[in-house]
């Protein structure tokens, strides 16, 4: 990769988090690991994907899921975030694509759907679009009612869904019970504010593939939701 395809793909990054109101984190995050962000997509191989009139190229779609990727860790900082633990996970989100994206997977995300279910969708714009990148297309709704309206009408590859919205403070369950007891057997993850053991634990007894609250494992649970799929 010359530099001045790095420079764009820093550019691309650049506008990406150009919408946080934590502009001092975003500065040290580039300042920080720009040097090893600059290796990571240095060392993306040259792949090209041909068939069914698609033609794109790998090294582009996992540039682009990484840059996504990382915005999406950094993107909603909490209480308990320093700029330290936010470079670690920027890190570990360029990580992660590094070692889950391949040619195999994208054919199979080219082709893959997904239902998003949450009442406020735009807080996971940056999620989305890194795995649109790898051409996984999303479907949105924004209660458990439309989401059961959704999946009455079509099949989805994978169900992401929050876990509260008004006026059920589990809501990502109570739509999880009414998909298995209608024999609904599609990968469903909850994406919400706990990352808890205990949390992580209750998901999967109902029947969730998992549970958490960071955007780098979601990204690992969506793949291996279209890995069974596939």
């Amino acid at each position: 990769m010359s530099v001045d395809e790095f420079v764009k793909l820093i550019e691309a990054l650049t506008k990406l988090l150009g919408v946080l109101v934590w502009p001092a984190l975003f500065a040290f995050v580039l300042v920080r690991f720009g040097p090893a962000l600059k290796e990571f997509f240095s060392s993306l191989g040259e792949l090209s994907l041909k068939g069914g009139g698609f033609e794109a190229t790998a090294k582009r779609q996992q540039a682009e899921a990484a840059a996504a990727l990382v915005a999406a860790s950094v993107a909603r900082p909490d209480a308990n975030t320093t700029p330290a633990s936010a470079a670690r996970n920027a890190r570990e989100a360029a990580a992660v694509v590094a070692e889950s994206v391949n040619a195999r997977v994208i054919r199979r995300t080219s082709k893959a759907t997904a239902l998003w279910v949450d009442d406020w969708p735009d807080n996971q714009i940056f999620e989305r679009q890194s795995l649109e990148a790898l051409g996984v297309s999303f479907a949105l709704a924004t209660s458990t009612e439309e989401a059961l309206d959704r999946l009455a009408k079509q099949r989805f590859d994978v169900i992401i869904s929050d876990m509260g919205r008004p006026p059920d403070p589990r809501a990502g369950y109570t739509l999880l019970e009414k998909l298995r007891a209608s024999g609904d057997r599609t990968p469903f993850i909850i994406y919400s504010s706990s990352n808890t053991p205990e949390h992580k634990a209750e998901a999967r007894s109902r029947g969730a593939l998992g549970s958490t609250n960071r955007a780098s494992q979601l990204f690992e649970y969506v793949l291996e939701a279209i890995s069974r799929v596939g």
